[in-house]
């Protein structure tokens, strides 16, 4: 869907008739009054007004009117109703943990870009509750002069600019770990964790206020308490984490005194009038946890406590439904827990969770589901969100695709700074920021039109230089767009698109059905030629593979439909790849198992995207054996060891192979007969995530 606001209709209209193309029949307007066939012929001829909308096949253009309304929160308001949510990003602090340019430029980007408010993530009150080793810490004045330049580089762009306080409780990663009560965390944080005693929770009470204070003194407009997803706040209210026998555990009075005197202390520290959000949980989604009830019951407390809005989430470590789900998930997943705490509250109420279309959010708005909406991951994906979605723009959006490898994957299992599969230069903002273009343009030639090749040339194009493409199959997509063929993974082609979008829109010349060769190299006379020839899969050498009255295919034959498999499979591979082909082949009704010879599944997918495809797996009763060492391939099964057991599987007719890769190479040998040099990246450099095809492909242009 587009959608245009009101001064531009008549241009749409115009652009139109002046360019047939754009529009062609059968076509219906539409307008507040009447419905008409679509004439071409009677464009500008003022037969239609201005406040129409074409629909056209499945497009509809319409205005975002909610999205792009103005909301009050306290005494701000916003200009309109995006929130950029608070995210532990992990980079852009000094040794103290005070902000540098690095997180600056890295707001300030998204505040250029158009979204009504932000919010920057894991503040800590105090250092016994540091989430990630780096965060903003507000429990010292000393971090006030950076946090104060910040907000006037943001402010500028006539954005609400907060911060988000937060105390990880038994979810920090710290050799001491502090919570309610004595309870490890289910997931991901390892550790002891030793209760609180009351003095303990009477400072933090303190703290959260102090650090509010510093917040407010530092110019922020406002503050939002992090009070969901299992951290001490959550921790305090739920049955399952708080099993406190004094004045702070038992009845849910008791498990949500922490949390009003948090309320409490900050307003009598920043003042009445200082806009205060609480984040908080609609459900835990565990056992004995926090549930839709609780935030019902105890919504109209906060809002008569003061809290100008509530932004409503879900899960904590560990939960059935993951606080950050993956492409997995359905959109809009906890939009029905926002939806009825908005039936008991009157101050704004924020929605999350997999909202990512500009429509999408637009009709939450508009059904009445919630007042705010708040994504994250999009704006990762692009800064320019909202700027691009106001101006209709919603296919020069760049996607989030819901893979969690960059954003969540990195900063929690390995505590490294947040990024983004599909946008390189996050947290590279303030080296950027004052990037020229190249003074001499240059020509360029690019092999192939996978999602490398097109980044290479998209980037390539936006500097300026003559740009080419050769790709030796009909399409553009390579493998990335047969692994959206698989199951739950169609957004994948999302970001496919978005790169098809941008190659039209720059003029980029893409010649299909077209190998890289020494007369396409005479032609076009490249200053460069960049290899982005993608993979192929590796067949291995088992005994008894080739001689099996099995068929043999590989996964890219079977998900492309270039070969058939019959009704029993053994996928050979455990990877990413071998997990969504079984998937792929449970889904269409076979019975599949699934042989890993290495010791893990899926490595290289992020923990949270891996979660949802091993439930898939589990769910349809794929069998899954790691550690294979395979002794032979029979005419109908295999005989190997799985973790020093031997197991035998007879009845099967089909083997798909789904391990390694190899880097397609053959148009390198063009090098040595011609003066350009020759660069890999993606596939044709090393088989590996997309995150490295999109970065390399970004890097060896700028280089």
């Amino acid at each position: 869907m587009k959608h245009f606001e009101p001064d531009i209709y008549l241009q749409l209209v115009l652009s139109a008739h002046n360019k047939p193309g754009l529009v062609k029949k059968p076509c219906i307007l539409i307008s507040s009054s009447l419905i008409l066939d679509f004439d071409l012929n009677k464009l500008g001829t003022g037969l239609y007004k201005t406040d129409i909308v074409f629909k056209f096949k499945k497009e509809i253009f319409c205005m975002l009117s909610n999205l792009f309304s103005q909301v009050k929160i306290g005494n701000k308001t916003s200009k309109n109703r995006l929130l950029m949510s608070a995210m532990s990003i992990n980079f852009g602090v000094d040794e103290n943990c005070y902000v540098t340019d690095q997180l600056t430029q890295y707001f300030v980007e998204r505040a250029r870009g158009g979204v009504g408010m932000m919010l920057v993530g894991g503040g800590g009150i105090h250092p016994g509750g540091q989430e990630l080793p780096d965060l903003p810490q507000l429990h010292d004045d000393r971090c006030i002069p950076a946090l104060k330049k910040m907000v006037n580089q943001v402010k500028q762009y006539d954005t609400l600019f907060g911060v988000q306080l937060m105390h990880g409780g038994r979810q920090a990663y710290l050799d001491e770990i502090v919570a309610p009560s004595a309870i490890p965390a289910p997931a991901v944080v390892k550790g002891r964790v030793r209760a609180l005693e009351i003095d303990e929770i009477k400072e933090l009470v303190t703290c959260f206020g102090d650090a509010a204070k510093r917040c407010k003194t530092a110019g922020f407009d406002f503050i939002e308490i992090h009070g969901a997803h299992g951290y001490l706040i959550g921790q305090f209210l739920s049955p399952n984490s708080n099993i406190r026998t004094d004045e702070y555990g038992g009845s849910i009075e008791n498990r949500t005194r922490f949390l009003f005197e948090v309320i409490e202390d900050i307003q009598s520290k920043t003042g009445k009038d200082f806009p205060v959000g609480l984040r908080i949980n609609g459900n835990d989604y565990s056992e004995n946890g926090w549930e839709l009830k609780d935030t019902v019951q105890i919504a109209p407390q906060t809002e008569k406590a003061g809290i100008a809005y509530l932004h409503i989430s879900g899960g904590v470590y560990g939960s059935t439904e993951l606080t950050i789900p993956s492409m997995y998930t359905k959109h809009g997943c906890f939009v029905h827990l926002a939806r009825e705490v908005k039936k008991h509250v009157n101050i704004p109420v924020v929605t999350v969770g997999r909202i990512k279309y500009p429509d999408h959010a637009e009709e939450i708005l508009k059904k009445g589901y919630a007042d705010i909406v708040s994504m994250g991951r999009s704006f990762l994906a692009d800064p320019e969100y909202a700027n691009k979605a106001k101006a209709g723009n919603f296919d020069q959006i760049r996607p989030c695709v819901g893979c969690c490898l960059g954003c969540i994957h990195a900063v929690l299992m390995n505590k490294e700074p947040g990024s983004c599969v599909v946008n390189p230069d996050v947290g590279r903002e303030y080296k950027l920021k004052d990037e020229t273009k190249p003074e001499k343009p240059l020509t360029i030639l690019i092999a192939g039109a996978g999602p490398a090749g097109m980044a290479a040339a998209r980037q390539s194009a936006l500097q300026g230089h003559k740009t080419f493409v050769c790709e030796k199959g009909q399409d553009s997509g390579g493998l990335l767009s047969l692994a959206a063929k698989a199951p739950g993974r169609g957004e994948l082609n999302d970001i496919l698109d978005f790169f098809k979008n941008e190659m039209n829109k720059l003029n980029v010349d893409i010649r299909y059905n077209c190998k890289l060769s020494m007369d396409l190299i005479n032609e076009i006379n490249p200053d460069k030629v960049i290899l982005a020839t993608g993979s192929m899969p590796d067949m291995p050498m088992i005994k008894g593979l080739f001689q099996s009255k099995m068929d043999v295919a590989t996964n890219v034959d079977v998900i492309s439909g270039k070969e058939k498999v019959e009704s029993r499979v053994i996928v050979l591979g455990g990877g990413m790849t071998g997990l969504i082909t079984a998937d792929f082949l449970s889904d269409q009704g076979k019975e599949v198992v699934v042989l890993n010879r290495k010791k893990s599944f899926a490595e290289e997918m992020s923990s949270n995207d891996r979660f949802y495809l091993r439930e898939r797996l589990n769910d349809a009763k794929v069998p899954l054996y790691k550690n294979v060492a395979i002794k032979k391939f029979t005419d109908n099964g295999v005989i190997f060891k799985s973790n020093g057991e031997e197991v035998i599987l007879t009845g099967f007719n089909s083997v798909v192979i789904s391990e390694k890769h190899s880097s397609i190479r053959d148009a390198k040998k063009l090098e040595k007969k011609v003066n350009p040099a020759f660069y890999l990246i993606g596939d044709a450099k090393s088989p590996r995530h997309l995150m490295y095809c999109i970065s390399e492909a970004d890097e060896i242009i700028k280089s």
